[in-house]
């Protein structure tokens, strides 16, 4: 009989200290969450104030601003798409103010540090942690001279943009939309551009040698004097696309 109630005693306890384990257990669980959700809510309000101080006036701190979102991109990988997003939107809103006139008069000017910087950081991201089915969205934007050289510009929406002299050289854009864009003089040697959609671009004057176009819809594309010597057509759409 001792021995039965010295089990129900030893049992009671053990059950006991079962129950205050999870409870401890579950106690720390719910802390850890509330401190990730103070930390994710932190990283958010960063994010917005950082993202907001892009309109700075002086452009050390516009390229402050930009090299930060970059380190919170690869430091806080849900957040790289939002950044990447405001990142394309900030060049697009620069562009949008340019002034035409002075645009189609000075073909020659040169891009502004700080889309240069922008776009550097959009050129070097990890594709990796781009979200499934989205594109970067950069069309309509003014990138004359700009330096994309090994660019990952993959699958980019980059409909209608001025690239009139920008270094593309071994870029990767394939699947890009290119439609009616402006490559004049650019350089494209060595570029991925598999499947991309350059109808009725210009390409007059680029430089395309050993750059990839197969299976590329060049459907009206200008390459009048352009260079493709060791380019790879294969598959290619060049209906009605002018060549010398």
């Amino acid at each position: 009989m001792a021995i039965i109630n010295t089990y129900q005693i030893l049992k009671q306890q053990f059950t006991s200290k079962q129950i205050a384990l999870k409870e401890i257990i579950l106690g720390i669980v719910v802390t850890q969450k509330q401190a990730k959700n103070l930390k994710l809510q932190a990283l958010k309000k960063r994010l917005v104030e950082v993202a907001q101080h892009l309109n700075q006036e002086q452009i050390e701190d516009k390229l402050a601003v930009i090299y930060e979102l970059e380190q919170f991109a690869q430091s806080y990988p849900q957040y790289h798409w939002q950044i990447m997003g405001i990142l394309t939107y900030f060049v697009q809103n620069y562009s949008a103010g340019l002034n035409r006139y002075q645009f189609n008069n000075n073909p020659s000017s040169t891009i502004p540090t700080e889309i240069q910087v922008a776009l550097t950081v959009i050129g070097r991201r990890d594709a990796d942690k781009d979200e499934v089915e989205t594109q970067l969205d950069l069309s309509h934007t003014d990138m004359r001279g700009a330096n994309l050289n090994q660019a990952n510009l993959k699958l980019t929406n980059l409909y209608q943009v001025n690239l009139c002299g920008a270094n593309l050289s071994e870029a990767n854009l394939s699947g890009a939309i290119l439609s009616a864009a402006n490559l004049c003089g650019a350089n494209l040697s060595g570029a991925d551009l598999s499947g991309a959609i350059l109808s009725a671009a210009n390409l007059s004057g680029a430089n395309l040698r050993g750059a990839n176009l197969q299976q590329a819809n060049l459907y009206l594309a200008n390459l009048q004097g352009a260079n493709i010597s060791d380019a790879i057509f294969k598959d290619a759409n060049l209906r009605e696309a002018k060549f010398n």
